[in-house]
């Protein structure tokens, strides 16, 4: 067995499971959304039941968790958010810092569910 680190947050809107999560006003408060895009202060990976507005959803936050894609990818590909809070390959762009939910731990196109070590980090620009 794979351990897994999951902590429980307020959703600040409904979210949906294996989406990915992110704070929804860091600067003042810990509730959180589906992260709308690859900028997103990414945090995990929603379990599989998502949550209701105002309601309690676990978020993977490290470990192997369970992703929806919207794009495809690649085995060891780091991966980030769409605007729907799914997984896409990340890419980095210039003057801009794509932050990342981990490493796919399988390929996958639109629609699958694969696994993502989950691994929240940043990727810079070369330039």
């Amino acid at each position: 067995m794979i351990p897994t680190f999951i902590r429980a947050y307020e959703a600040s809107a409904a979210v949906t499971g294996f989406g990915i999560a992110a704070f929804s006003d860091a600067a003042s408060t810990d509730r959180v959304a589906l992260a709308g895009a690859n900028t997103a202060p990414i945090i995990g990976v929603f379990d599989r039941q998502g949550a209701d507005i105002g309601g309690m959803a676990d978020v993977i936050r490290a470990g192997l968790a369970p992703v929806l894609l919207g794009g495809t990818v690649t085995a060891g590909a780091p991966l980030t958010s769409n605007a729907d809070g799914a997984a896409i390959a990340a890419v980095a762009a210039t003057a801009t810092t794509v932050r990342i939910i981990g490493y796919a731990d399988a390929p996958g196109v639109v629609g699958d569910i694969i696994d993502v070590w989950v691994a929240p980090g940043l990727l810079h620009s070369a330039a």
